[in-house]
C-alpha cells in the first residue's frame, strides 16, 4: 500500500464521521474539502479496493427512528444448525443483525441476534424466534439505556 496523499486523508477525515444528509452528501464532503464529487467519490473506491476502508455502511440511531425497544437474544444451536438457524433468524424483518458468537458466550449461547421494535411485545417476538428455529435455550439481554455511540478516528485534524 502507498503512502495516502494529502487529498486522501482530507476526504478519510471526512468520511470516517457521519456523513451528511442531504441528496448528494459527496457532493458536500467534496465542497468541505475542496474537491469535486466525483473526486470523492473515486478517493472512496480507491482507500476501499486498496483495503485502507474495511466497510462502508449506514448505522441507523435506531431510537431516533422510533425503536424504543431492543433486546439482544443470544441462543445455544448445535453447530450443525447453526447457519441454517442463522438465516432463519436474520430473515426476520425486526432483527437487525445476526451471527455466530466463537467462541460461545458461558460456553453454550453461539448465535447471537439483534432485535429491535417499537414498543411490540418482545417476548411474543422472541417466542416465534424460537419455534422458527426449534430451540427455547436462549436469553434475552434487553437494551435499558443506550449509551453514545462514536466511531474510532483515524484521521484527526492534526
Amino acid at each position: 500500500m502507498e503512502k495516502l496523499t494529502a487529498a486522501e486523508k482530507k476526504v478519510a477525515r471526512l468520511i470516517q464521521d457521519d456523513i451528511p444528509v442531504v441528496n448528494r452528501p459527496f457532493r458536500e464532503t467534496g465542497k468541505a474539502c475542496g474537491l469535486s464529487e466525483e473526486e470523492v467519490l473515486n478517493i472512496t473506491r480507491r482507500l476501499q479496493q486498496e483495503g485502507y476502508i474495511r466497510r462502508f455502511c449506514a448505522i441507523l440511531r435506531h431510537q431516533k427512528a422510533g425503536y424504543t425497544r431492543n433486546a439482544l437474544v443470544v441462543w445455544s444451536v448445535p453447530p450443525e444448525q447453526i447457519e441454517k438457524a442463522g438465516k432463519i433468524l436474520a430473515a426476520f424483518s425486526f432483527i437487525s443483525h445476526c451471527y455466530e458468537r466463537k467462541p460461545a458466550f458461558q460456553n453454550k449461547y453461539n448465535l447471537f441476534s439483534m432485535l429491535h421494535t417499537q414498543n411490540e411485545d418482545i417476548e411474543l417476538m422472541i417466542n416465534q424466534m424460537a419455534q422458527s428455529i426449534n430451540s427455547h435455550d436462549f436469553l434475552i439481554l434487553e437494551s435499558l439505556q443506550e449509551y453514545k455511540k462514536i466511531s474510532p478516528e483515524y484521521f484527526s485534524n492534526d
